[in-house]
C-alpha cells in the first residue's frame, strides 16, 4: 500500500485534535501579492492557542494513547512550540507534562509551557541534546514519550492542515504549497492529506540553510546527521530529518529550498507589514521561500499558499531582525571603501555616492595617507553604488554577505594593531551563564587576546570576534580549537580584517 494511502486511517482518527486546535484561516495576503505580481495566502496557524501548528500533532498523538500510557506521565523534549502543544495537551486531559528543553529556548515559550502546567526540564544548547535527556528520563521513570514530528499519529495531526486547506482553496489553482521543514512531521503530514485527493499540487518544503537537515539527506539518499545547526530560526533547528517523515518526503516532496538568516528576517517584517503580527523565524520560512521561488523562477500571476506555521518570539529577538532586515531585503549593501586621508576627501567621497539614503557611516583615523571607510547605502544593486565609486578612482569591497563584517567589524573600524602577528577567529557561544568562562578556561593563558567584540543579538547563541597573537603555523593553537566545543572559524584571511583590523604599512 502507498504510504499516503496508509495514513488515510490516521488522518480520520486525529480529527480529535479540535477538542483543543481551531480551525485556521486561510488569509489573503493582498499587499504582498500587488507587490510580488503574484497571488499569495497565508495559512494562520500563529494564531493557534499556543501560537503554533504543533498542538494539533501533540494532542492526535496524546489522545490515542492508551490509559495505562496516559497515567505513567508524558515526557516530551522541544525546542518549545511541541512543548506547548503537549503541555496544552496534557492539561486537557488532567495528565502530567515533562518538558526537556534547550537552555537555549526563549524564555516566552519556557514560561508558557509553565503556564499551561507542564513541568520545564531544561537541559543541553540545542534540541538533540534535550532529546537525549528526555529518552534518558523516560526510561528511568517510564514515562510515555511523544515525539514531536517523528510519529505517525503526530505527523496525521499536522495533516489536518492540509484537510482544511482543501476545504478553504480551489486546489486546482494552486501552482505551489509552501511548507516549513524542522524535523519534517508539518510537511509530511501535509502531503498525506493532500496528495491523496490532490497528486498534482506542488509540495515545497522550505529550510533554514543553517538547518537544512532535508536537503541534505534528499542529497545523498537517505537521512544524514548534520554536524551543527544554526538556531536562529529555532522551530526548525533540527539535524537529521525524522525517519518516519522522511519515507513520505522522499517519495511526494516536489521541490525544497533553502533560505538565508537574512530572507527569514526580512519576511518576518513582510509578515508584520501584512498582518500585524510578529511570527517567529520559523513561522516566517515559508514567506521567504515564496519570494526566492518567485525571483528564481521568475514566477508571474501564480497562486502560491505558505504556512505561517508561529509566532512565539522573543521581545529581545528583534534587535537582531531588524538589524538584518534591509539585507535581507536586497536594499542595502554595506561597503569598504579606501579613501584619501586628506582636508576635503569625505566631501569628495559623499559627491561620489550621490543623493542616495546612507544607512551606516564608520570611520576612524589610522593612517596618514588613506582612510578605511565602512559605509552602508541603501540601494538594490550593490553595483549601482560599486561602479561610480570605482569609476572615481575609489577601492571598493562588498562587504554585504560578509558575515564577520555584519556582525563584529562595523563596530570595530580603525581598530588597527602593530602586533606582527594576529589570527582573526569568529565563535558560536549558547547565550547562558559560564559560556565565556568556559571558552578562556579551555584556551588557556598561552596566547594574548589582542581583540574581542562580543554583541547580543537577541538570539539564542551570542556572536563573539577574538583576535589571538599567534602565528599562521601554530599548530597548537590550532589542535587547542578544534577540541573547544564550540562552532568558530577562521577570519585572517577575511578580506574586512585587512582593511579595517590588520595593522596599517608604515
Amino acid at each position: 500500500m502507498d504510504v499516503v494511502q496508509s495514513y488515510q486511517p490516521l488522518l480520520r482518527q486525529a480529527q480529535s485534535v479540535y477538542d483543543v486546535a481551531k480551525r485556521t484561516d486561510l488569509m489573503p495576503a493582498h499587499r504582498l501579492s500587488s507587490h510580488l505580481g503574484n497571488r499569495l495566502f497565508f495559512k494562520r496557524e500563529d494564531t493557534q492557542p499556543t501560537f503554533s501548528f504543533k498542538c494539533r500533532g501533540a494532542y492526535a498523538k496524546i489522545a490515542a494513547l492508551s490509559e495505562a500510557e496516559k497515567q505513567a506521565g508524558i515526557i516530551t523534549a522541544s525546542a518549545g512550540n511541541h512543548a506547548q502543544g503537549v503541555a496544552l495537551a496534557c492539561q486537557n486531559q488532567g495528565l502530567s507534562a515533562y518538558i526537556v528543553m534547550p537552555e537555549t529556548t526563549p524564555s516566552i515559550k519556557v514560561q508558557s509551557v509553565q503556564a499551561l502546567g507542564g513541568q520545564a526540564i531544561l537541559h543541553g544548547d540545542d534540541y538533540d541534546t534535550a532529546y537525549q535527556h528526555a529518552l534518558y528520563l523516560a526510561n528511568q521513570h517510564r514515562y510515555t514519550y511523544v515525539h514531536p514530528y517523528d510519529d505517525p499519529m503526530v505527523i496525521a495531526g499536522q495533516g489536518t492542515i492540509g484537510l482544511e486547506i482543501m476545504d478553504q482553496m480551489d486546489m486546482a489553482t494552486v501552482d505551489g504549497l509552501f511548507v516549513p521543514v524542522g524535523g519534517g512531521g508539518l510537511i509530511a503530514g501535509v502531503i498525506v492529506a493532500i496528495k491523496h485527493r490532490y497528486p498534482g499540487v506542488r509540495i515545497i518544503g522550505v529550510e533554514s540553510e543553517e538547518s537544512a537537515c532535508l536537503h541534505a539527506a534528499l542529497a545523498h539518499g537517505h537521512r544524514v546527521a548534520l554536524d551543527t545547526v544554526g538556531i536562529f530560526a529555532d522551530g526548525v533547528a533540527v539535524k537529521q530529518i525524522g525517519e518516519a517523515p522522511y519515507r513520505i518526503i522522499r517519495e511526494h516532496v516536489d521541490h525544497v529550498i533553502t533560505v538565508s538568516v537574512d530572507e527569514i528576517c526580512a519576511s518576518i517584517k513582510d509578515n508584520f507589514e501584512e498582518t500585524r503580527v510578529l511570527v517567529e523565524p520559523a513561522g516566517a520560512l515559508s514567506l521567504a521561500g515564496i519570494k526566492r521561488y518567485i525571483q528564481t523562477h521568475h514566477a508571474q500571476n501564480q497562486t502560491f499558499v505558505g504556512i505561517t506555521c508561529g509566532a512565539n518570539t522573543n521581545f529581545d529577538r528583534l534587535r537582531h531582525i531588524a538589524e538584518r532586515t534591509e539585507i535581507g531585503e536586497k536594499t542595502e549593501s554595506i561597503l569598504g571603501v579606501t579613501i584619501p586621508e586628506q582636508p576635503g576627501s569625505f566631501l569628495s567621497f559623499c559627491e561620489a555616492i550621490g543623493k542616495r539614503v546612507v544607512t551606516e557611516f564608520n570611520y576612524r583615523y589610522s593612517h596618514n595617507e588613506r582612510a578605511q571607510v565602512f559605509v552602508g547605502v541603501r540601494t538594490r544593486e550593490a553595483e549601482a553604488i560599486i561602479d561610480p565609486l570605482t569609476a572615481s578612482g575609489y577601492t571598493v569591497v562588498n562587504l554585504t554577505d560578509n558575515e564577520a563584517a555584519k556582525l563584529h567589524i562595523r563596530y570595530m573600524i580603525g581598530g588597527q594593531t602593530a602586533l606582527p602577528h594576529e589570527r582573526l577567529f569568529r565563535f558560536r557561544f549558547p547565550e547562558k551563564p559560564g559560556a565565556l568562562l568556559k571558552f578562556l578556561a579551555h584556551l588557556g593563558s598561552q596566547w594574548t587576546i589582542t581583540l574581542f567584540h562580543y554583541r547580543n543579538h537577541g538570539a539564542a547563541y551570542g556572536r563573539v570576534l577574538v583576535g589571538l597573537a599567534a602565528t599562521p603555523t601554530d599548530t597548537q593553537l590550532d589542535e587547542t580549537l578544534a577540541t573547544l566545543g564550540y562552532w568558530f572559524q577562521e577570519e585572517s584571511d577575511n578580506p574586512a580584517y585587512a582593511l579595517f583590523l590588520k595593522s596599517a604599512p608604515k
